[in-house]
């Protein structure tokens, strides 16, 4: 779906998530590569994916993964083993909503002569380039929430 504004085409991209009558919920994305998320077990959930903020924080980390490894790679650099970590800072239970207030991000690369210059600059150029989830995140962009019925069979 392309909303024409101006000069510039916007994409609008939409994902739909659907509740499996239990405590989780499909989700089903533009690549066909649904996944489930479900509430934390504490809650009453049955472990059938990872939470809402799970997922959030791991598109976060394999959105700046993706360029990271991309850019290092298109400049030799041998790496071996790479993982991400990301920490967030929320205030405590019982305390509501519970956004996260900061996050960190820490790269953790394994390799043998791997040039910090260059993990510098894919980190960097990530960050404040490539990265569409962390950008995202930055911009703070505006949600609206809506809402509507439609009829369905009778229970």
């Amino acid at each position: 779906m392309c909303q024409r504004v101006t000069e510039r085409v916007i994409l609008i991209a939409m994902v739909a998530v659907n509740w499996n009558g239990r405590s989780g919920f499909v989700s089903e994305v533009p690549s066909g590569n649904n996944f489930t998320m479900d509430t934390h077990p504490d809650y009453g959930g049955e472990s059938l994916g990872p939470t809402p903020l799970e997922a959030f924080q791991a598109a976060l980390a394999a959105c700046t993964a993706i360029d990271v490894i991309s850019i290092l790679q298109k400049k030799k650099q041998k790496v071996r083993g790479y993982r991400i970590e990301v920490t967030g800072e929320r205030p405590p239970r019982g305390e509501y909503p519970r956004p996260f207030l900061s996050m960190t991000v820490t790269h953790i690369l394994v390799g043998q002569n791997i040039d910090p210059a260059a993990v510098a600059r894919a980190v960097a150029l990530s960050d404040e380039k490539y990265c569409s989830v962390s950008a995202t995140l930055r911009q703070k962009p505006e949600i609206r929430s809506e809402w509507r019925i439609e009829p369905g069979d009778p229970v």
